[in-house]
């Protein structure tokens, strides 16, 4: 099973990869987490890599396409995996695809997770993580036992500098002009599906297992 998980700053991205991983014992692959562990390693991919990110640029295309082709190749991702947030754009969906059918391989299904503007800015202007496990919490969802502190290791809660409606509102603004059009693309491969991710985390959770299963 190879899955994709679309969806806007909010949606719950993350939540789901780490849900459907646990239930179908598959990885969850994370852009950014390949590109620190790369760095980390210092592969040669990391390198190159890390030459763009000390600069403050994009880490261009190609390498990031890279570093999953070598993520998929390990024995962990036989039996499928979730790309998390990644592609984001057109030219991403198509380099992917491209070397997808190199390694004979197909995604199944892409989920697109879909949230209106108010429910996002409600989940992310109130929501915190554990500045040492990375524990998420949200003060009316999920609210923590004692104030600005992690229940499952009492780190310090933090908000991320970026959660304020100002830059919610950009963030927005460049998920609707190069993300959104990857609906179209897909629906042209026809594997998306589209879930309504409003409510509880564990029935909208159901329902993607339901459009996969």
């Amino acid at each position: 099973m190879r899955l994709i998980l679309l969806g806007p700053p909010g949606a719950g991205k993350g939540t789901q990869a780490k849900m459907l991983k646990e239930k179908f014992r598959i990885p969850q692959i994370s852009t950014g987490d390949i590109l620190r562990e790369a760095v980390k390693k210092n592969t040669g991919l990391g390198a190159r890599a890390k030459t763009f990110m000390d600069a403050g640029q994009l880490v261009p295309d190609d390498l990031v396409i890279s570093l999953i082709k070598e993520r998929i190749w390990q024995r962990d991702c036989e039996v499928g995996f979730i790309l998390d947030g990644f592609p984001r754009n057109i030219v991403q969906a198509e380099k992917l695809k491209e070397t997808l059918v190199e390694m004979n391989l197909v995604i199944n299904n892409v989920i697109n997770l879909e949230v209106d503007a108010e429910e996002i800015l409600e989940r992310l202007t109130g929501r915190s993580t554990c500045s040492d496990c990375g524990n998420m919490f949200h003060k009316v969802s999920h609210p923590p036992k004692t104030n600005g502190f992690c229940d499952s290791c009492g780190g310090k809660l933090e908000q991320r500098p970026d959660d304020n409606e100002v830059t919610i509102q950009e963030r927005l603004k460049v998920y609707e002009q190069s993300t959104v059009p990857l609906k179209e693309f897909y629906t042209k491969e026809e594997n998306l599906k589209t879930v309504k991710a409003k409510g509880p985390v564990e029935e909208i959770f159901s329902h993607v297992c339901q459009m996969i299963e």
